[in-house]
């Protein structure tokens, strides 16, 4: 009996099914890519436009949706993906007949989710969570989510397996291209943010909601929606307190993408200090690209090394929180919380994002080089964007604005935001100052940005 009930929760379980089912979509792409034996690609929507100046930089919405290779695409993105969380459902022991038809659904809503943040402005301005989200909402809140389209709604399914898909992509190699200056910058700073904002929330601000002030306190400090998903879940944070810190995250990360490069450019700081500062303080990825690239080649490749060292710590962030919640925040004061119990609560899926970073890190790219690595990210990170995109939306379907109304909790929320992120924003600048100014230590050669 005790068997049967082990093997349940090693297989029949949300966490370890997104790594099993993470692994199989990883292990698909490198066969792919390394035996060139077949193309398992999702589609992707390129940038689209409907204006003449900006179609000159867009590929014409006619010309994608008339290319045999898009609906292929299509095709086995829906197969894939629904044949993986089909799986999981039925291990979960849910009915599968109402959750293809659910599924399906929500995939039409990711779908359009994804033509209409492809459009060549929003595509510049905003990605493709914030319309994931807003859309979501608008459902929610106008004509309400059907019935039948509830079961597909899986929140933390679906990030929890893209998460794992995501692992593959950091590469422990980017700490020796920036070497003691990444470190510095990414992995000392980030600590002392989180630190700084859980004694400012629950001290300073007295907010209550403890989960939601991690999870706003991650996303602050490293980067956005994937350090608030995976600190949200090892906190145990509700669907509302992800999507309030994924929400004021994406807001503020649209004002810093516009802003910072200016004030970067105005005071003359250089494209070396100026990427880096991008890049250790603007929460998106997506939006790092594109405000180091604001500033020049330099500062785009500074901000996207600072930016990759720093995703390594999402891992090892979660970890923490996990640890932290399960024997200083949730304890009974009664009863002393043992490693056993720290373990049935550790999410299981930050397991399987290691396991995938290790793999690629020092199996795939020693063996089989990086350009095969690039290759194999080049293709997962759409399946990872599905994932997202899938819960995204599911958050936003599952999200009422009433409800979000009472998380802001007064508007103490958006303090805690405001405040941390200019406590990370002065922390990084004196970090970036300190290491790359060259008063204290030499500058990095520019060969390491070739």
């Amino acid at each position: 009996m005790q068997k049967d009930k082990t093997v349940t929760a090693f297989w029949g379980k949300e966490d370890w099914q997104a790594v099993w089912l993470g692994f199989i979509v990883i292990l698909i792409a490198c066969v792919a890519v390394l035996t060139k034996a077949f193309d398992f690609s999702a589609v992707k929507f390129s940038t689209w436009a409907v204006g003449e100046a900006a179609a000159k930089k867009a590929v014409p919405l006619a010309a994608q949706l008339g290319a045999w290779v898009f609906w292929r695409k299509l095709i086995v993105t829906v197969v894939v993906l629904c044949a993986i969380f089909t799986l999981g459902v039925k291990l979960q022991g849910e009915s599968v007949k109402k959750y293809i038809p659910a599924f399906l659904g929500l995939f039409a809503i990711a779908l359009i989710v994804r033509f209409v943040s492809a459009e060549f402005t929003l595509n510049r301005y905003l990605e493709w969570a914030f319309w994931a989200l807003l859309i979501g909402l608008l459902i929610s809140n106008t004509v309400g989510v059907p019935d039948w389209l509830k079961p597909a709604i899986k929140t933390e399914f679906y990030i929890k397996t893209g998460l794992v898909i995501m692992g593959f992509s950091v590469l422990f190699s980017n700490i020796a291209k920036f070497g003691l200056y990444g470190l510095g910058i990414a992995w000392i700073v980030t600590p002392i943010v989180i630190i700084f904002m859980w004694w400012l929330g629950t001290k300073i601000l007295k907010i209550d909601n403890k989960p939601l002030v991690i999870t706003l306190a991650s996303a602050t400090s490293v980067c956005g929606t994937s350090a608030a998903i995976a600190t949200g879940a090892a906190s145990g944070a509700k669907k509302d307190d992800l999507s309030i810190a994924i929400s004021i995250s994406i807001i503020f990360t649209i004002l810093m993408m516009v802003f910072e490069p200016m004030i970067i450019k105005a005071v003359g700081m250089s494209q070396l200090m100026g990427g880096a500062l991008i890049g250790g303080t603007v929460d998106s990825t997506g939006a790092v690209v594109l405000a180091g690239n604001a500033l020049g080649p330099e500062a785009e490749q500074a901000a996207v090394l600072v930016k990759s060292i720093q995703n390594i710590l999402i891992g090892f962030i979660a970890f923490f929180v996990a640890v932290f919640f399960a024997t200083r925040v949730e304890k009974n004061s009664e009863k002393k919380v043992g490693a056993g119990e720290i373990w049935n609560r550790f999410p299981k899926f930050i397991l399987g994002f290691f396991a995938a970073s290790l793999i690629a890190s020092f199996i795939i790219q020693p063996v089989f080089g990086g350009s095969a690595v690039k290759e194999i990210n080049s293709m997962l990170d759409q399946y990872k964007n599905w994932a997202f995109v899938l819960a995204f939306t599911s958050i936003g379907l599952d999200t009422n604005f009433k409800e979000l109304a009472k998380q802001m909790h007064g508007g103490k929320v958006l303090w805690l935001y405001i405040i941390g992120q200019t406590f990370n924003i002065a922390l990084t600048l004196f970090a970036v100052w300190f290491l790359l100014s060259g008063v204290v230590f030499d500058v990095p050669v520019l060969d390491l940005f070739k």
